[in-house]
Protein backbone atom coordinates (compact mmCIF):
# COMPACT_ATOMS: atom_id res chain seq x y z
CA UNK A 1 0.00 0.00 0.00
CA UNK A 2 2.83 1.99 1.22
CA UNK A 3 4.44 1.85 -2.31
CA UNK A 4 1.71 2.54 -4.31
CA UNK A 5 0.64 5.86 -2.51
CA UNK A 6 4.20 6.86 -2.86
CA UNK A 7 3.84 5.92 -6.64
CA UNK A 8 0.67 7.70 -6.88
CA UNK A 9 2.99 11.35 -5.26
CA UNK A 10 5.90 10.54 -8.30
CA UNK A 11 3.11 10.75 -10.91
CA UNK A 12 1.82 13.59 -9.26
CA UNK A 13 4.67 15.58 -9.21
CA UNK A 14 5.87 14.50 -12.70
CA UNK A 15 2.33 15.95 -14.09
CA UNK A 16 2.57 18.94 -12.03
CA UNK A 17 3.61 22.70 -13.03
CA UNK A 18 7.13 23.66 -11.98
CA UNK A 19 7.05 24.81 -9.21
CA UNK A 20 8.64 28.14 -7.99
CA UNK A 21 8.84 30.87 -4.88
CA UNK A 22 8.64 29.83 -1.21
CA UNK A 23 6.27 29.86 1.82
CA UNK A 24 6.73 34.02 2.32
CA UNK A 25 5.88 34.50 -1.50
CA UNK A 26 3.25 31.99 -1.41
CA UNK A 27 1.85 33.91 1.58
CA UNK A 28 1.96 37.16 0.47
CA UNK A 29 0.68 36.43 -3.16
CA UNK A 30 -2.40 35.40 -1.31
CA UNK A 31 -2.72 37.93 0.74
CA UNK A 32 -2.15 40.43 -1.43
CA UNK A 33 -5.20 38.32 -3.72
CA UNK A 34 -6.89 38.98 -0.29
CA UNK A 35 -6.34 42.18 1.04
CA UNK A 36 -7.37 43.99 -2.49
CA UNK A 37 -10.26 41.67 -2.38
CA UNK A 38 -9.44 39.06 -5.39
CA UNK A 39 -10.36 36.01 -5.33
CA UNK A 40 -9.91 32.49 -7.41
CA UNK A 41 -12.55 30.85 -9.84
CA UNK A 42 -11.47 27.56 -10.46
CA UNK A 43 -8.22 25.79 -10.33
CA UNK A 44 -5.29 25.78 -12.17
CA UNK A 45 -4.29 23.32 -14.73
CA UNK A 46 -2.19 20.67 -13.81
CA UNK A 47 0.33 20.06 -17.07
CA UNK A 48 4.53 20.05 -16.52
CA UNK A 49 4.36 21.76 -20.09
CA UNK A 50 1.94 24.64 -20.73
CA UNK A 51 1.50 28.25 -22.00
CA UNK A 52 -0.82 30.52 -20.31
CA UNK A 53 -2.61 33.10 -22.05
CA UNK A 54 -3.41 36.14 -19.92
CA UNK A 55 -5.94 38.81 -20.84
CA UNK A 56 -7.57 41.32 -21.12
CA UNK A 57 -4.60 43.16 -20.64
CA UNK A 58 -5.46 46.66 -20.75
CA UNK A 59 -3.78 48.40 -17.37
CA UNK A 60 0.10 48.27 -16.35
CA UNK A 61 -1.89 46.57 -12.83
CA UNK A 62 -1.92 43.46 -14.38
CA UNK A 63 1.32 43.22 -14.39
CA UNK A 64 1.21 43.56 -10.44
CA UNK A 65 -2.00 41.24 -10.01
CA UNK A 66 0.22 38.38 -12.61
CA UNK A 67 2.71 38.76 -10.24
CA UNK A 68 0.80 38.20 -6.68
CA UNK A 69 -0.86 35.42 -8.66
CA UNK A 70 2.33 33.53 -9.72
CA UNK A 71 3.15 34.43 -5.66
CA UNK A 72 -0.04 32.19 -4.64
CA UNK A 73 -0.09 29.44 -7.08
CA UNK A 74 3.69 28.78 -5.99
CA UNK A 75 4.40 28.29 -9.77
CA UNK A 76 7.62 29.28 -11.92
CA UNK A 77 7.11 30.63 -15.43
CA UNK A 78 8.61 32.32 -18.04
CA UNK A 79 8.32 35.67 -20.24
CA UNK A 80 9.78 36.79 -23.26
CA UNK A 81 11.89 39.97 -23.98
CA UNK A 82 14.26 41.54 -26.29
CA UNK A 83 17.40 40.43 -26.01
CA UNK A 84 18.77 43.51 -26.13
CA UNK A 85 17.79 44.23 -22.78
CA UNK A 86 19.55 41.45 -21.14
CA UNK A 87 22.21 43.10 -20.56
CA UNK A 88 24.79 42.34 -17.39
CA UNK A 89 23.11 42.82 -14.11
CA UNK A 90 19.85 43.50 -15.70
CA UNK A 91 19.76 39.88 -17.15
CA UNK A 92 20.39 38.19 -13.95
CA UNK A 93 17.86 40.01 -12.31
CA UNK A 94 15.05 39.17 -15.38
CA UNK A 95 16.31 35.51 -15.77
CA UNK A 96 15.84 35.44 -11.84
CA UNK A 97 11.90 36.47 -12.32
CA UNK A 98 11.31 33.74 -15.22
CA UNK A 99 13.12 36.17 -18.06
CA UNK A 100 13.70 34.46 -21.04
CA UNK A 101 15.55 36.46 -23.97
CA UNK A 102 14.46 36.38 -27.65
CA UNK A 103 16.08 37.63 -30.84
CA UNK A 104 13.12 38.67 -32.98
CA UNK A 105 15.29 39.34 -36.30
CA UNK A 106 16.77 35.61 -35.56
CA UNK A 107 16.38 33.82 -38.54
CA UNK A 108 14.91 30.76 -37.32
CA UNK A 109 12.48 33.35 -35.52
CA UNK A 110 10.87 33.51 -31.69
CA UNK A 111 8.29 30.28 -32.29
CA UNK A 112 11.49 28.41 -33.00
CA UNK A 113 13.56 29.91 -30.06
CA UNK A 114 11.06 29.30 -27.73
CA UNK A 115 10.25 25.70 -28.35
CA UNK A 116 13.74 25.22 -28.55
CA UNK A 117 13.72 25.88 -24.71
CA UNK A 118 10.32 23.92 -24.24
CA UNK A 119 11.92 20.82 -25.45
CA UNK A 120 15.25 21.01 -23.54
CA UNK A 121 12.97 21.27 -20.51
CA UNK A 122 11.13 18.30 -18.28
CA UNK A 123 8.41 21.40 -17.14
CA UNK A 124 7.95 24.75 -18.55
CA UNK A 125 5.51 27.55 -18.13
CA UNK A 126 5.46 30.21 -20.80
CA UNK A 127 3.55 33.04 -20.09
CA UNK A 128 1.71 35.04 -22.83
CA UNK A 129 -0.28 38.28 -23.39
CA UNK A 130 -2.52 37.20 -26.82
CA UNK A 131 -3.26 40.68 -27.49
CA UNK A 132 0.32 41.89 -26.99
CA UNK A 133 -0.40 45.42 -26.31
CA UNK A 134 -2.75 47.13 -23.69
CA UNK A 135 -3.98 49.59 -26.60
CA UNK A 136 -6.98 48.57 -29.29
CA UNK A 137 -5.54 45.89 -31.45
CA UNK A 138 -7.06 43.23 -33.47
CA UNK A 139 -6.71 40.65 -34.44
CA UNK A 140 -4.88 39.15 -31.62
CA UNK A 141 -1.23 37.55 -32.10
CA UNK A 142 -1.19 33.75 -33.08
CA UNK A 143 2.28 33.47 -31.88
CA UNK A 144 1.69 31.71 -28.46
CA UNK A 145 -0.29 29.10 -30.40
CA UNK A 146 1.89 28.21 -33.17
CA UNK A 147 4.54 28.05 -29.80
CA UNK A 148 2.32 25.43 -28.08
CA UNK A 149 1.41 23.62 -31.33
CA UNK A 150 5.03 23.04 -32.14
CA UNK A 151 6.18 22.45 -28.95
CA UNK A 152 2.67 19.61 -28.36
CA UNK A 153 2.16 21.57 -24.66
CA UNK A 154 -2.05 22.87 -24.12
CA UNK A 155 -2.79 26.39 -23.78
CA UNK A 156 -4.13 27.26 -20.69
CA UNK A 157 -6.74 30.36 -20.65
CA UNK A 158 -6.72 32.66 -17.91
CA UNK A 159 -8.94 35.83 -17.46
CA UNK A 160 -8.56 38.80 -15.02
CA UNK A 161 -12.22 39.61 -14.57
CA UNK A 162 -12.12 43.41 -13.43
CA UNK A 163 -15.81 43.80 -12.90
CA UNK A 164 -16.13 40.62 -10.52
CA UNK A 165 -12.49 40.48 -9.12
CA UNK A 166 -11.85 37.07 -10.17
CA UNK A 167 -9.08 35.40 -11.74
CA UNK A 168 -10.88 32.67 -14.15
CA UNK A 169 -9.21 30.11 -15.23
CA UNK A 170 -10.81 29.31 -18.06
CA UNK A 171 -10.72 26.12 -20.83
CA UNK A 172 -7.73 24.35 -21.86
CA UNK A 173 -7.18 24.52 -25.65
CA UNK A 174 -5.05 21.45 -26.96
CA UNK A 175 -4.42 23.25 -30.42
CA UNK A 176 -3.78 20.85 -33.81
CA UNK A 177 -2.28 23.54 -35.87
CA UNK A 178 -5.71 25.44 -36.92
CA UNK A 179 -5.16 28.77 -35.24
CA UNK A 180 -7.99 30.52 -36.80
CA UNK A 181 -9.97 27.93 -35.10
CA UNK A 182 -8.24 28.26 -32.01
CA UNK A 183 -8.34 31.89 -31.51
CA UNK A 184 -12.37 31.37 -31.78
CA UNK A 185 -12.27 29.65 -28.39
CA UNK A 186 -9.75 32.53 -26.97
CA UNK A 187 -11.91 34.85 -28.13
CA UNK A 188 -15.40 33.22 -27.04
CA UNK A 189 -13.73 33.31 -23.52
CA UNK A 190 -12.27 36.37 -22.89
CA UNK A 191 -15.61 38.37 -24.21
CA UNK A 192 -16.75 37.20 -21.48
CA UNK A 193 -14.18 38.79 -19.42
CA UNK A 194 -14.50 42.53 -18.29
CA UNK A 195 -11.09 43.86 -18.60
CA UNK A 196 -10.30 47.17 -16.52
CA UNK A 197 -10.30 49.09 -19.60
CA UNK A 198 -12.92 47.50 -22.02
CA UNK A 199 -12.54 50.11 -24.67
CA UNK A 200 -8.96 49.10 -25.05
CA UNK A 201 -10.15 45.56 -26.08
CA UNK A 202 -11.01 44.12 -29.40
CA UNK A 203 -13.13 41.28 -30.67
CA UNK A 204 -14.77 39.98 -33.61
CA UNK A 205 -18.04 41.38 -34.69
CA UNK A 206 -20.09 38.47 -33.70
CA UNK A 207 -18.34 38.28 -30.35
Amino acid sequence: MLSEEVDIKDINEVNAPPMGGNRFTGWLGSSLISITGWKFEGELPQYPKMVIAVAPHTSNWDFFLGVAVLFALRIKIRFLGKHSIFVPVVKQLLESIGGMPVNRKSSHGVVEQVVKQFDSQSKMILAVAPEGTRSPKFPWKTGFLAIAYKAKAPVALIGFDYKRKCIVFGPVVFSEGDFDEDMLQVYEFYSKIPAKYPDNVVFPPNF
